[in-house]
This record gives C-alpha cells, structure tokens and sequence, in this order.
C-alpha cells in the first residue's frame, strides 16, 4: 500500500502504482487538508467573491462572471468541451500514473475539490476502473485538459474505462467496481484536469525504463569493449574522480564490475595504447546521460509532489492565488535533455557495432562476424537497421518544447508541448531498445571468436543472449533475432542474469 501525502511520491513509487496495481491511500492528514480547503472555498461562493474557473469562465472567458445556476452547471460543460482529445488510446499505465499523481496534487489542500472527488480517484485505482484516454491533444499548459477531461468524464459516470480487461460505458465500469459517482459540483471539474499529470507521468515512466536501459548500455559497451580487445586504463577511477562527474564516476565503475577476471586486465594480452574515443570515452559519454536523467528525475519528482493547479487556494490566509502552476515547462525542459541523452548513447552504441563489423577496425575478429565473408554478409544489415533507428531518434530529438503555438484567442500564448515531448521519448526509447539489442548480438557474435577468459559480467550476459539467439554459422534470416533482441533489452533480462553474478550496478 502507497499512501499519497503530497510529499513522498517516488518514480518508482509511481511506477508501482501504473504498472504493478499497487494499492493506494489518501493520507489521514491529507483528508483533513482537503476538506478544510474546500470549506474556505464554499465560504467564498457564499459571498459572491470572484474566483477564475469557479464563478467566471475559463482561458479567454476568465472575465465571464457566472450566476448561481450557472456555477452547479459550469464543471460538466467545462468537462465536456476540454475532452477533445483524439487518437488510440493511452496506455493503462500512462493513465493510472497520471491519477495517481493528481491525487497527489489534492493531498496537499490547495486545489479546493470535494474530499469525494480525490476519493473517487483513489477507488478507481484500487478497483481498476482505467478510464480511455486518447494519446493526442495536450499541449502541455493550463494542465494536460484533454487527456485529464476524460479521466474527469468518468466522475459523472460518462465516458469509457476499462474494468476487467473490458472496454466499457464509464457508468458500467464505476458501477460494475462499486464506485458511487460523486458528480461535479463546482471548482470540481477544473480541480481535476487543471495540471500536467499525464506528461509528468509518463515522464516518471520514461526515466525508470531509460535507468534500466542505461545499465544494459553498460553491460553491451563492456562485451564490445572485450571483444575488441581494448585498453581499460580509460576506465580506471582515479581518472574519472579527477575530473569529477558522477555520471562518468559510476559508468566507469559498472564497466569495471562487468570485465572483472577478464583475461585483458591481467597484461598478459597486448592491446592498444590508445583505442578510438567510442571506446575510451564510453563512460563519459554514458555518465553525461546518467547525469541529465537524474536532474530530469529531480525535476519530475518535484512536480509530483507539488501543487500544479490554477487557481491555488490558501486556506490558512484565506485566499485564492490565480496564476501558472499548470505550466508543463519545469518537467517537459529536462525531458528532452533525457531523449537527447537516449539517442547520444545509441549513437555510440552503434560506433562500437560498427568497429566490431569493420575488419579494419575490429582487431583481427572477420569481416563483418562471419567466416564466409563473401558467399555470406554476416551481420553486415544489421548495422543498417541500427543505423535507420537512430536517425530516427536524431529527428526525435528536436526539441517539442521550443515549438510553442499560441492558443485560445492568445490567452495561452506560451505553451509547453510537454506531451510532444512524453510521447516521442518513449518512441527514441523504443529504438534505443532495437540498437542496443543490436550491439548485444554482434558483441556476443565477435566474443565467439576469441579465446580468452571473459570479465564475470560479460560472460553471463553472452550467455544470456546466447539462449534467445544462436551464433550466427552460416547466414539466415535476421528480422528475428533483431526483434528478439530488441525485447530481451525492454525486459531487463541481461541486466537480471548480470547483477546477481557481478552485484548490482550503480
């Protein structure tokens, strides 16, 4: 059971959450606080004091006053027009990550909702009502409106969720798990919708797996590192920590771990004095990604745990602030860093795939890893699909949140794009899972080739690879192993295998 407080909310607690079902509580405390707010708040509609999104209109209708009748209607109209999304739908995790993180918003007493609300958010998590939520049409400000409104539908018992692996009518749903429906009263409907949780969300999700994949970038660079017989004074720590960086500190030292017992840290084998930089400077460029994920994740993880609403009420001054907490640039700025850091270290993945294929480059391994070189191409097309996936990832990697397109009448002027950016993140990842997949299978293919004793890490992670995919003998088809490959990087298995032999990895 997580208990969200508003203050404690992890990435990898969130990850438990959309992915594992973990249960959820909403923190006694937190209760106390949302029901104080909300009191405050009714006070203010008694007396007829202007409040943005409670008694006036919203965006470029913020002068609109509205009456009394108007105010009980206003949050399912608002509810309505704001779910405008289109395309497939969301994956589950992407939605349940980003109520859970909305609840997180609630538990801090600022947001002004009924206490039914965020209850109700806490049953469908606990239940698995999933509200269908399109992929498009957020553009990363005033809150991620569209997705978030139809998530919100489902508090009218309007809309669609799954429940038991059944698309259905959202009253069906709520009704089928035993959630009463609370309805929208006012400041309801915008109090749930009106913050960037669903980019925040899915950018939480992105840094856990870009984590795990780093480490398996690792794992790869050190079989390529071995196979081609490099030098490993470049990975000694003393150089790293003399420059400081604890990105490259910690790369240095997992490499390290996975050639432990290699004959080629033994000089009993003559390598080079000085390898080519997609060799030697492999932790520093893998650092530097390391590095630019956790300040994404810092950045994340304060967002999760912040108030993003508009407008923010005050309970104990007895005010209502109207202002940007919404905006998605604090969190959508550092995730692109992370895609860029994702295609970098593809990018240098791919150099050390091409020196094991190049026998000009490869020390002495066959062209291309085969020994029919000629009569067979080896795994020569193989470099082509990595080489075809990172320039796609280079094109992915333009920054969305440069890319701002004013909208209602100019009252948002300057917006995010956060979720542009959420989204073709986990397009990079996704390629970067083929490319690292790729290097795996020729560093596993070029390994077979040389006799000495391998470093601990690396023999476990050949072996690995060696029971999804057979050293290539003579040529086949490869869009099998290719694929292969590219799921055995997303499902962690190398990195698995490799931790229990060698300890965990930083």
């Amino acid at each position: 059971m997580i208990v969200l407080d508003g203050h404690s909310l992890t990435v990898e607690k969130l990850v438990r959450i959309a992915r594992d079902g973990e249960k959820v509580e909403l923190h006694r405390d937190a209760k106390e606080r949302i029901q104080k707010c909300r009191e405050m708040l009714e006070e203010k509609i008694q007396k007829h004091e202007i409040m943005y999104g409670v008694n006036t209109g919203i965006g470029e209708f913020s002068e609109v006053v509205l009456n009394d009748e108007q105010v009980k209607e206003f949050q399912k109209y608002l509810i309505y027009n704001h779910a405008a999304g289109i395309g497939d739908a969301m994956p589950t995790d992407w939605v349940r990550g980003a109520m859970a993180g909305r609840i997180n918003v609630h538990a801090h007493g600022n947001s002004g909702c009924r206490l039914e609300i965020t209850e109700t958010l806490v049953k469908m998590l606990n239940r698995g009502v999933t509200p269908f939520v399109c992929k498009k049409g957020s553009v990363g400000a005033s809150g991620d409106l569209a997705p978030m409104a139809q998530i919100a539908l489902l508090l009218m018992g309007e809309g669609k969720a799954w429940f038991n692996g059944e698309l259905l009518p959202g009253k069906t749903a709520m009704e089928r798990a035993g959630i009463p429906l609370p309805g929208l009263e006012a400041r309801d409907g915008l109090a749930t919708i009106n913050g960037s949780n669903v980019l925040t969300a899915m950018s939480a999700l992105m840094i856990y797996d870009t984590k795990n994949w780093l480490k398996q970038a690792e794992i790869a660079a050190a079989m390529s590192l071995e196979a081609l017989m490099a030098n490993f004074s470049p990975y000694d720590e003393r150089l790293h920590r003399a420059r400081g960086f604890a990105g490259s500190i910690q790369s240095a030292a997992n490499i390290r771990k996975c050639v432990e017992g290699s004959d080629l840290l033994t000089g009993k084998l003559k390598v080079k004095v000085q390898d080519a930089y997609s060799m030697r400077s492999t932790p520093q460029v893998i650092g530097a990604a390391r590095d630019a994920l956790e300040y994404a994740r810092s950045q994340v993880e304060i967002e999760l745990n912040g108030v993003g609403d508009n407008p923010v009420f005050f309970p104990d001054d007895g005010v209502q602030i109207s202002g940007a907490n919404f905006q998605g640039t604090p969190v959508a700025l550092p995730m692109e860093m992370a895609g860029m850091a994702v295609t970098m270290v593809s990018v240098i993945s791919e150099r050390r795939m091409n020196r094991l294929n190049n026998p000009a480059l490869s020390g002495g391994l066959p062209p291309f890893l085969t020994r029919g070189a000629g009569m067979f191409s080896g795994l020569m097309l193989s470099q082509y699909t990595a080489d075809m996936q990172i320039v796609e990832q280079k094109i992915l990697s333009t920054p969305a949140a440069i890319q701002s397109i004013p909208a209602a009448a100019d009252q948002e002027d300057f917006v995010s794009m956060g979720m542009n950016t959420a989204q073709k993140n986990f397009q990079i990842l996704d390629n970067a899972y083929g490319v690292l997949g790729i290097e795996f299978m020729a560093a596993a293919q070029a390994l077979d080739f040389r006799d000495f004793s391998f470093g601990k890490g690396v023999e476990t992670a050949k072996k690995t690879v060696r029971k999804h995919v057979e050293f290539l003998d003579i040529d086949r088809p490869l869009y099998k192993d290719h694929n292969t490959m590219k799921k055995l990087v997303e499902s962690t298995e190398i990195l698995n295998a490799v931790e229990p032999v060698i300890g965990p990895l930083n």
